[in-house]
């Protein structure tokens, strides 16, 4: 980076989730944005669960909304979008998704936003919009209406066929992680280990993620 740069230069991305029980899943999220080097990051959350994430980042801008309205001036400043760590399936989710969806910013959409997006109600393709979907094969399958030993027997085609459905690029988690593009390109990531299979591993790649296309 050049000498002469501030925080306004690496964008600022915008955490949606952390429903009820799953609060740490959009702090988890959310530092790691910050820490792959986004220039700001602000959280959208349960208001009980503000105090915990300013304890923990201080640096990121903790906002409890309780309605769809409430995220709106939120999403207005925001650069890029990340939804999905912790948001749940109940009604507050759904608010919440709705506009996210209805935005235009970049957007990163992971675990309850990918498990919602899987009901026919909510069915949509993203052409013209900077997307990433990070499902992992069960999210996957719920998106392609197959089972998991179907994702699993052609990880590559999986990911194509997301990727070409929703226009989207797509990270198919899992021992060998495809990455694939609508225009279809494909890419394995050969990384990661055992230890990687533990709780909120998800969450911090979605915010490492969000945290590259904010810069």
């Amino acid at each position: 980076r050049r000498g002469d740069v501030h925080k306004g230069h690496f964008g600022h991305v915008l955490v949606v989730g952390g429903d009820q029980g799953m609060g740490g899943a959009v702090l988890l999220a959310a530092q790691a944005s910050a820490r792959t080097g986004a220039g700001l990051v602000s959280t959208a959350t349960r208001p009980e669960f503000v105090t915990a994430v300013l304890v923990r980042s201080p640096s990121v801008m903790a906002h409890g909304v309780n309605s769809g309205l409430e995220l709106q001036p939120l999403l207005a400043r925001a650069s890029v979008l990340a939804a999905g760590p912790g948001l749940g399936q109940s009604s507050w989710s759904e608010l919440l998704l709705q506009q996210v969806l209805q935005a235009e910013q970049p957007l990163v959409l992971d675990a309850d936003a990918l498990n919602l997006l899987a009901s026919p109600a909510w069915h949509c393709q993203f052409s013209g919009r900077e997307v990433v979907l990070t499902p992992h094969p069960g999210e996957a399958a719920r998106l392609l209406g197959c089972s998991i030993a179907e994702v699993q027997a052609d990880r590559f085609r999986a990911a194509q066929q997301l990727a070409q459905r929703f226009a989207a690029v797509v990270i198919l988690k899992g021992q060998g992680t495809v990455i694939a593009s609508p225009q279809g390109e494909l890419a394995l990531c050969t990384d990661g280990n055992a230890g990687m299979s533990t709780a909120g591993m998800g969450d911090v790649l979605t915010g490492v993620v969000s945290g590259l296309l904010a810069q």
